[in-house]
């Protein structure tokens, strides 16, 4: 049984929520990425978050949004919805549609299995309904977390075998928002 966490909040980004969302991007990712046996890719991806949220935060024509859940006004996790991100792009080629991807789904290890990162898909998928949002890419080739996609939005629409190397698939689900809006 899931616990629940007492005053989880769910709001957009600001300004004043960078520095504790880098600490989950840097907790997070360094510890999954540690998990699959790949922590030498993981100071890039970091790098690469941290700009992502930043620009969404601060240009007013960032095409990212991003979410945040905090607790007593720290950041636990991390949610962004945009442009299809390059794996997309190369696994799907010409089958790609012209939709957004949900992604950067992190959560302070210490918070995560708690309902977090599903008050931040709900948070997001709600706000993606308001904006007329149908449907959208997710993608994954850590294994941890492939687990937990499977068993949120079921079967991916594609799986590349080996992408990540040989036995590291690279998993994407199409999802249409009204299938997950409770």
């Amino acid at each position: 049984m899931k616990r629940g966490i007492q005053g989880l909040k769910i709001e957009r980004a600001a300004p004043a929520d960078l520095e504790s969302a880098y600490k989950v991007f840097e907790e997070s990712i360094a510890a999954a990425f540690a998990q699959e046996g790949i922590s030498q890719d993981a100071p890039a991806e970091i790098e690469y978050k941290k700009q992502l949220i930043r620009s969404s935060v601060h240009e007013d024509a960032s095409a990212f949004i991003f979410f945040v859940a905090k607790v007593g006004g720290k950041v636990v996790g991390t949610i962004s919805y945009g442009p299809c991100g390059d794996d997309i792009r190369r696994c799907l080629g010409e089958e790609l549609e012209d939709l957004g991807e949900l992604g950067s789904i992190y959560v302070l290890p210490g918070f995560q299995g708690r309902g977090v990162a599903s008050a931040l898909i709900a948070a997001m998928l709600e706000y993606l309904q308001s904006r007329g949002v149908r449907r959208f890419y997710l993608d994954c080739g850590l294994k941890a977390a492939q687990e937990k996609w499977l068993r949120k939005f079921g079967q991916p629409c594609k799986r590349v075998k080996d992408y990540w190397g040989e036995g590291s698939d690279h998993l994407i689900w199409l999802c249409a928002v009204e299938d997950f809006i409770v």
